[in-house]
């Protein structure tokens, strides 16, 4: 089945970056570590900032990796099996995880804090710098 663009408007011209990315986005989207993305109070001045946070327990601060890659926010966690310990019933799995968010441009990853088996990770997002600009009309005869 071949997909239909969704930005094939000829009033949108070089967004094909951004299709690419939405289907990206889309592939890698499993459920797994569950997430909120939250708007904080804005300071006097500050940018907008932006936290996201991850259910990661059971995860230590050794077994997660924040990254920043291109444009994409990248959270992986990696985890062993025990293979000292035998289970009478096992419903905690130890698990690998990869969740990954595209970051638009500007974005700016504050830092990243691990507590109580929750990791947040806070944005923020400068206000875009207004451009006018004007073109030259040249008048051919």
């Amino acid at each position: 089945m071949s997909r239909v663009p969704t930005l094939s408007s000829p009033f949108l011209l070089g967004f094909d970056e951004i299709e690419r990315v939405l289907d990206r986005v889309v592939k890698g989207a499993d459920g797994y570590p569950p997430y909120n993305i939250e708007r904080c109070d804005r300071s006097e001045g500050q940018p907008e900032r932006l936290r996201i946070t991850l259910a990661v327990a059971g995860f230590t601060r050794d077994q997660l990796d924040v990254t920043i890659e291109e444009n994409q926010l990248v959270i992986r966690g990696r985890q062993q099996d025990d293979k000292t310990r035998q289970y009478i019933h096992r419903g905690i799995a130890a698990r690998h995880f990869q969740r990954t968010f595209v970051l638009a441009e500007g974005m700016l990853v504050l830092g990243a804090d691990l507590k109580n088996g929750l990791l947040s990770i806070d944005l923020a997002r400068p206000e875009p710098e207004k451009i006018v600009k004007t073109i030259a009309i040249n008048e051919h005869e």
